[in-house]
Order: C-alpha cells, then structure tokens, then sequence
C-alpha cells in the first residue's frame, strides 16, 4: 500500500470521513460487523447501513473508487464460537457466511442509491454472489461500480482486518481505512478502560510492539 498511516474511522464509521477518502483516488474501507448495528442491540440497523450507503455515495460522486470488506462479528466470530466446541475451521467458515450476509444488505442500500454495486466472495455462493477475483474487483471499480468483498480470505484462522489488508494490496489501494467502534487507537479498550490513552499518530512497529488491538498483528505486518 502507499500509505504510512494507520487510520481508524469513528463509531459513525463514515460520517466524519468523507473528506479523508475524497483524498485518495482507490480507497480500501474495512467495515467491521458491529459497524452495521446499534450500540445496544446486534440486530442489523438498516438505518445505520443507509448511512454508511449514503456516505460512500458521497465519495463516489468525487470520483473516488472504493471498494469495501465487511467483517461478520455481529453475526457471528469463528474464534468465539469455536470456544463453545464447535471446531474452529468449521466455526471460521460461518464466520465467512456472515460477512456475506452483511455485504448483501449493504448492496441493497447502495441499490436504493442506484449505485452500480457488486459483491465478490471468497468463499463460492452460488446465484447468491460472485466469486472474488482480483481481475474481476479491478475491473469493476474501474468501470464505477462499488465493490464489496466479502467472505474473508476464504480460509480459516484469518481475521477480515487481515483480508482488508491483503485485498488492498492486491488492488493497489492509495489508503486502507478501517471503520469501527472507537474513535481511534488506544493503549487499552476505552470501552472497559476510562484511563486509556489514545494515540494521535503511530508507526506500524508501534502497534506491534505494543500489542495494541485495533488490528491483528498478520493485518498490521501486511500493511507494513
């Protein structure tokens, strides 16, 4: 990527944010499964999607091309589930099918725009979704359309902020952006942690070697 900079988006995820992508030409957005509900219900907010909607609708009219992966964890995380005894392969795999259910609603949002939108899949939907190819994703942003990626990496043991990375790389993003619950980086959870400092500007050696959560390290190495 070309980019120096770790950039987390506030609770809104877009709202604040339209300014920071208009700057780049190909953005990368990484929107995580809570970012698609309310702060106290799991149950999908359609509103909160058609805000998001109508922010990326925004970025696209300045002639950004964005495409978009969706994490699932509001549905469903592989690495929690898989504690209860459900095998983590296994686990990891319906994680996968979240992350699409979360990709579609977003698609009928932005349809209600009548954005052209297009959902690319690691894992095989069939007459559900497309397949994810990186030739397919480049050449619809290309030709204007919104693409969400979904399914992860399409193997186990991978987080979404991991496959947000890899697939900003394969697309040759100007920025990778993550949107999600917080409104930055910080030492510890803010959320269970009042005294928690927050980071104004970090290096990726600093998110590591300090182990901080905003991403896994295999995501924050990749962006490196």
């Amino acid at each position: 990527m070309k980019t120096s900079r770790l950039t987390v988006l506030q609770d809104s995820l877009l709202e604040n944010s339209t300014i920071a992508i208009k700057r780049h030409k190909r953005v990368l957005l990484k929107i995580s499964g809570e970012g698609f509900c309310s702060e106290k219900s799991p149950v999908i907010d359609n509103s909160k999607c058609n805000l998001i909607a109508r922010e990326i609708s925004s970025a696209r009219k300045a002639g950004v091309e964005i495409a978009i992966v969706v994490g699932g964890g509001n549905i469903i995380r592989g690495a929690e589930l898989s504690k209860s005894g459900v095998d983590r392969a296994r686990a990891d795999q319906l994680g996968m099918i979240a992350t699409n259910i979360n990709a579609i609603i977003l698609q009928d949002s932005l349809k209600k725009l009548k954005i052209p939108t297009s959902v690319l899949s690691a894992i095989q939907i069939q007459n559900i979704v497309e397949s994810y190819t990186i030739q397919k994703c480049l050449s619809l942003l290309e030709n204007g359309y919104i693409v969400i990626i979904a399914g992860g990496t399409g193997n186990p043991y991978f987080t979404t902020d991991t496959a947000a990375a890899l697939r900003a790389i394969e697309i040759g993003a100007d920025v990778f952006l993550k949107g999600t619950k917080v409104d930055g980086v910080y030492s510890d959870d803010p959320l269970t942690n009042p005294g928690a400092k927050k980071y104004i500007k970090l290096e990726y050696m600093d998110v590591l070697t300090k182990n901080l959560g905003v991403m896994d390290s295999t995501a924050i190495s990749l962006s490196r």
